[in-house]
């Protein structure tokens, strides 16, 4: 029987690995995906004990959400939906979620996200709109993702209950250690990790930056002279590197698979509810499953944090890896 852990106060009860859905339905950034797999990889996840499955309107034009629907289609009971509104504006949430919930062929969802702070929208009012979705019986669970310190602070000077913020973390992505991680703890929102892998670039199937897909490398961990970049920091190449290479005679000398070590050490970590994995084929899930079965001693953890240290100190606090600075 998996564990199940509670995001925040919502009462919700979760498994510690989610199945992340934003390839389903095919679209451009993952390439086609095959209902097929996507059904059977619900299936199994489900029976495994996953009950978690994140969507979102703007993954791949609401497509992701109806792939989700067939593929839970007679076991909607058993899982925990969340999804994500992409543009939070009062004047529109209920009509977007109404959508959402006909895409997903369900009466309601169970954790309802803003995918990115906007900073156009009064946050006030986008919360209260949310808040009567909730009484309503639409929504379970008011989340938001990718929110700052300052953000997830004037999400709950709301007097709402946010149930969850949704932030990228791995070996590689630390920062919300250092500030965001304690203000989630502090006021009980459970976090919901995701890109544990970094878009696979904690497989270890890359020694050199130039064989990372230009589409991965994007991030504030390279340079923003690469295609795709939009954060206009130096980047830390050389660090991104030497932590690899540390967690790769890590993971050697567990005689683990570097994936299974680098997700396994994110759902070890204290105030971390879930850890979102994409997972489009079942091989892949019955390959995540193990991470979930392994937990990495105390040394392992603190030698894991050792060895990727110097790059959290490069990059710092800030959580946003994507425009380098969105998230406040």
């Amino acid at each position: 029987m998996m564990e199940k852990r509670t995001c925040g106060k919502s009462g919700i009860e979760i498994s510690p690995m989610g199945i992340g859905c934003w390839a389903y339905g095919g679209g451009d950034y993952w390439g086609p995906q095959a209902q097929s797999d996507v059904t059977a990889v619900a299936h199994a996840a489900l029976d495994a004990g996953i009950n978690f499955f994140d969507t979102a309107e703007g993954y791949n034009s609401g497509r992701s959400e109806e792939a989700l629907a067939v593929a839970l289609k007679g076991r909607r009971h058993e899982a925990v939906i969340g999804t994500k509104i992409s543009t939070p504006d009062p004047l529109t949430i209920r009509e977007r979620c109404e959508a959402s919930l006909r895409r997903l062929q369900t009466d309601y969802v169970d954790i309802y996200m803003i995918h990115w702070p906007h900073d156009e929208f009064a946050i006030e009012e986008s919360v209260a709109e949310l808040t009567r979705l909730q009484e309503d019986g639409l929504i379970r669970a008011i989340g938001v993702s990718n929110f700052g310190v300052e953000q997830l602070t004037a999400a709950l000077n709301t007097g709402a209950s946010i149930a969850v913020n949704q932030l990228c973390y791995n070996l590689l992505s630390r920062a919300i250690e250092l500030e965001l991680l304690p203000l989630c703890q502090k006021h009980n929102v459970g976090i919901l990790g995701y890109m544990p892998l970094l878009q696979g670039i904690l497989t270890g199937q890359y020694t050199r930056v130039d064989e990372i897909p230009p589409v991965h490398a994007r991030f504030r961990h390279f340079r923003d002279d690469r295609p795709n970049a939009a954060h206009g920091e130096e980047g830390a190449e050389e660090e991104v590197f030497e932590a690899l290479e540390g967690i790769r005679k890590i993971a050697a000398a567990e005689q683990i698979p570097m994936s299974r070590l680098a997700i396994a050490w994110a759902i070890a970590k204290p105030g971390i509810t879930c850890m979102l994995v994409g997972t489009r084929k079942v091989v892949e899930l019955k390959e995540n499953l193990h991470a979930v079965e392994y937990t990495p001693s105390a040394d392992v953890i603190e030698s894991l944090d050792i060895v990727t240290s110097p790059l959290l100190e490069k990059l710092g606090a800030n959580p946003d890896y994507f425009t380098g600075g969105r998230m406040r």
